[in-house]
C-alpha cells in the first residue's frame, strides 16, 4: 500500500509540474525584434499548436497511467481473493473481465478526447 501512495503522490506532483510550467510553454520563444516581424496570426497558430500538443500528451497520459494502475490494483485484489476463496474462482473471473473492460473504456474515452482535440479544436 505504501508504494501505491508513493506512486500516486509521484504521479499527481508530475501532473502539477505540467500544469504550472503550461504558460512557459505558451510563451513565445523569439526575441521582441524578430517577433515584430512575424505577423500575429502565425503567432498565434504556434501558440495554438503548442497547448494542443500538450494537451493531447497530459490526457493520454493521466489516461494511459490511471488505467494501468487501476487494472494493476484489479488484477492484484482478485489474484488475493481467488487464494482466499477457491471456490468462488469463476465468479471472481467474471466480475474481473468486466472491471477490466469498464477500465480500458476509460482509457478509450481518454483517447477519444484526444483524438477531438487533434482534429476539432
Amino acid at each position: 500500500m505504501n508504494t501505491v501512495k508513493k506512486c500516486s503522490l509521484f504521479l499527481l506532483a508530475a501532473l502539477l509540474m505540467a500544469a504550472l510550467s503550461l504558460p512557459a510553454y505558451a510563451a513565445s520563444t523569439q526575441d521582441t525584434a524578430a517577433a515584430a516581424e512575424t505577423s500575429v496570426s502565425e503567432t498565434q497558430e504556434e501558440d495554438t499548436t503548442s497547448s494542443k500538443a500538450i494537451a493531447m500528451c497530459v490526457t493520454i497520459a493521466v489516461a494511459a497511467g490511471a488505467g494501468a494502475i487501476a487494472m494493476g490494483l484489479v488484477g492484484s485484489k482478485t489474484v488475493e481473493g481467488i487464494s482466499r476463496q477457491p471456490e468462488v474462482e469463476s465468479k471472481l473471473r467474471t466480475t474481473l473481465m468486466l472491471s477490466l473492460v469498464f477500465i480500458e473504456t476509460a482509457i478509450i474515452y481518454g483517447l477519444l478526447v484526444v483524438i477531438l482535440i487533434l482534429f476539432v479544436l
